[in-house]
């Protein structure tokens, strides 16, 4: 080949390697909170070039106590945004708000009620004999409202929670609300106990949670995308569980420098633990699965809890088109 030849053949393929650069679209996915472990499968395939690798530029927005990610979701300012668990997407039905829940990143909901061990509180049913249960409003109003409609606890137990675990290490006899992957870990370190802890989801509760949330209008126009971003982050799940997360874990204490490598420890070992993103279904239709009868599930609880009104077309609030075909299964270790 001649020089020239050579030299047309090295800028062909410069070429077309700044093509695929600039082929990658930017999208941008707002979670809900600030940095975490529980965020983990999303920032793995940021640090390890997983979404890079089907054609997307993924930026993480965190949410935090003065951010609304959903907000600019719904103005069409981000393309996808990390859901809470399905109350809010049957609430957008409701309200005609055409957003759609595509994957589903935690089986289950990582909500826990926490008590003081040897106080006679060490079974579910022994919760019915608390004194008070430490609950915020949004609790309060969701699975409450199902542990009253269901197994008979009492409304007038509850008391407001302020993000401050002092008054439950105070009272031995109170139950508090936390998640399993976070306020056990303060409570261990400022009470010097290990709580019990009742996961809501092994006693029936079943949402799912730490969904993908996305605007049909993204769907409809750039549905590659979001199956680049569905499949890319439940592949991160499954390198940021079981593979080498380090790389992660330094993004996530870039964007919060609060995050302890402690509690990071924590919060992986307990996401394994209880199951909380790998488990039940997706041990055959992978990580991010959904079913038809775990959604009608939840949704007649809550009607019968009061909580969401009867005749919602819940089919509308989530499509099953980008998980349960066992995407990621082969990166377990």
């Amino acid at each position: 080949m001649t020089l020239l030849l050579r030299s047309s053949a090295a800028l062909a393929a410069l070429m077309a390697l700044g093509a695929q650069a600039s082929a990658a679209e930017k999208v941008t996915f707002g979670t809900n909170w600030l940095a975490q472990p529980e965020h983990g499968g999303f920032y793995q395939s940021v640090a390890d070039g997983t979404y890079a690798a089907c054609g997307l530029d993924v930026t993480i927005a965190q949410g935090g106590p003065q951010v609304n990610n959903r907000a600019l979701l719904l103005a069409g300012k981000i393309e996808f945004h990390m859901g809470g668990n399905m109350l809010e997407a049957f609430s957008a039905v409701e309200q005609n708000i055409p957003v759609k829940v595509v994957s589903a990143s935690f089986q289950k909901e990582p909500q826990v009620l926490m008590t003081h061990p040897g106080q006679g509180l060490d079974t579910w049913e022994d919760l019915k004999n608390a004194e008070q249960f430490i609950l915020g409003d949004q609790g309060f109003q969701s699975y409450y409202q199902w542990m009253i409609s269901e197994f008979g606890f009492d409304a007038a137990k509850r008391v407001p929670y302020t993000f401050n675990p002092a008054p439950f290490i105070a009272n031995p006899k109170s139950v508090q609300q936390g998640y399993v992957t976070s306020e056990p870990f303060a409570v261990e370190r400022e009470g010097g106990f290990k709580p019990n802890l009742f996961l809501l989801a092994d006693y029936g509760f079943d949402t799912y949670s730490t969904t993908i949330e996305v605007m049909q209008a993204t769907i409809d126009a750039k549905p590659e995308a979001v199956k680049c971003f569905v499949e890319g982050s439940n592949k991160g799940w499954y390198n940021y569980l079981y593979g080498d997360n380090a790389a992660a874990n330094e993004l996530i204490q870039k964007d919060n420098p609060d995050m302890t490598d402690e509690q990071i420890a924590f919060s992986i070992e307990k996401l394994k633990e209880y199951g909380i993103v790998d488990s039940g279904d997706t041990e055959t239709m992978g990580i991010g699965a959904m079913t038809d009868a775990r959604m009608q599930s939840f949704y007649d609880k809550m009607v019968k809890a009061g909580v969401v009104k009867e005749g919602i077309d819940i089919k509308a609030s989530y499509t099953l088109d980008y998980v349960n075909a066992g995407v990621g299964l082969d990166l377990k270790k």
